[in-house]
């Protein structure tokens, strides 16, 4: 549009364009511009497709269960037991999933980290506390966290005693309890003319 009836080149024009263009942006949100396209956000994406498929090969890996959802949130250290709980973790489950569904979305996942970012991180900015969360959460995978350890107690470590051994299973270890290997599990062949296990072996001439 001319200013003041003068004509106005194709260069005023385009640097009116970009000046209009950049008070609209200007007055934008900054967070789901620069940061949830960020390389950052692929990352967590990443991270939550590992957990989705979590003891479960047929999942897609675009949906999470509540129980993955919680054993990310624990191994990722989102859920601390402190700030954020187990209950916390259920309550914000449930309230970003679809009614009637049983399993979130990647955009329903990230809006429950918005919800779980200010109790996780008290004192940030939503943008800081949100950045802190992804942090935790960015690179992780799934682990055995949990998983129960082998010991002997009770019964199991008697069972383990060789000292107690009795009959052809005490045969198959020596007096420190290592095991004699092949010597343990079969009967080798003994030409000496003696009877098996007989104790006077080789003392005949000795005798006579």
């Amino acid at each position: 549009i001319p200013v003041g009836g003068a004509p106005c080149s194709s260069g005023d024009k385009m640097r009116r364009t970009c000046v209009f263009s950049s008070c609209r942006w200007s007055s934008a949100p900054s967070l789901p511009t620069s940061f949830l396209h960020s390389s950052k956000m692929s990352e967590v994406e990443n991270t939550f497709r590992k957990f989705a498929i979590y003891g479960d090969t047929s999942a897609s890996g675009n949906d999470m269960t509540g129980k993955n959802f919680s054993k990310m949130c624990k191994e990722c250290g989102v859920m601390d037991g402190k700030a954020v709980t187990s209950t916390d973790i259920d309550i914000v489950f449930n309230k970003v999933k679809t009614k009637g569904a049983r399993t979130i979305t990647f955009a329903e996942f990230q809006q429950a980290m918005k919800e779980l970012c200010g109790k996780r991180f008290k004192g940030k900015s939503p943008e800081e506390a949100l950045q802190a969360v992804y942090d935790l959460i960015e690179g992780k995978e799934p682990g055995s966290v949990g998983a129960t350890k082998a010991t002997k107690v009770g019964g199991v470590e008697r069972l383990t005693d060789t000292s107690k051994y009795t009959g052809s299973h005490k045969e198959r270890f020596d007096e420190s309890g290592k095991g004699k290997g092949l010597a343990g599990r079969q009967d080798l062949t003994d030409n000496s003319g003696y009877v098996g296990a007989y104790k006077g072996a080789g003392t005949y001439d000795q005798k006579h």
